[in-house]
């Protein structure tokens, strides 16, 4: 139990680094206003954990969940930070734009959950 919480330890820090380096970049690109990488990061961090929660169990690596799916996918995906940012939208008066924001990001990563379960079952079918 105690390494498995370093591992997840471990984790945790490289998907928090990896969720902040994302955002920096993304904000280079498209600018502040609308919290388009906390959706970005959102939607990846879904696709990635439906690809790798089918891959683990067919190739019998459920060891690795612990590491990299509450650790890096959980330090990389930010629903707590998603919930702040349509708070603040919706206290800023921005109604619309927290709407938007809430329903990109719930519809996207589902979708993107789905594609990366489908993607993993058909390379691993």
């Amino acid at each position: 139990m105690f390494m498995t919480t370093l591992y997840v330890a471990l984790g945790g820090a490289i998907g928090a680094a990896l969720r902040f380096l994302t955002g920096v970049l993304l904000i280079r690109v498209w600018g502040e206003g609308f919290p388009v990488a906390i959706i970005a990061v959102n939607v990846i961090g879904s696709f990635i954990m439906g690809a790798f929660v089918v891959w683990s169990f067919q190739k019998g690596m459920t060891h690795l969940n612990p590491f990299v799916m509450t650790g890096v996918l959980g330090g990389f995906t930010t629903f707590s930070a998603f919930s702040l940012e349509a708070f603040t939208l919706f206290e800023r008066g921005q109604s619309g734009a927290a709407l938007a924001y809430v329903a990109l990001s719930v519809v996207l990563s589902l979708a993107a959950l789905a594609a990366g379960v489908m993607l993993a079952r058909g390379i691993y079918a």
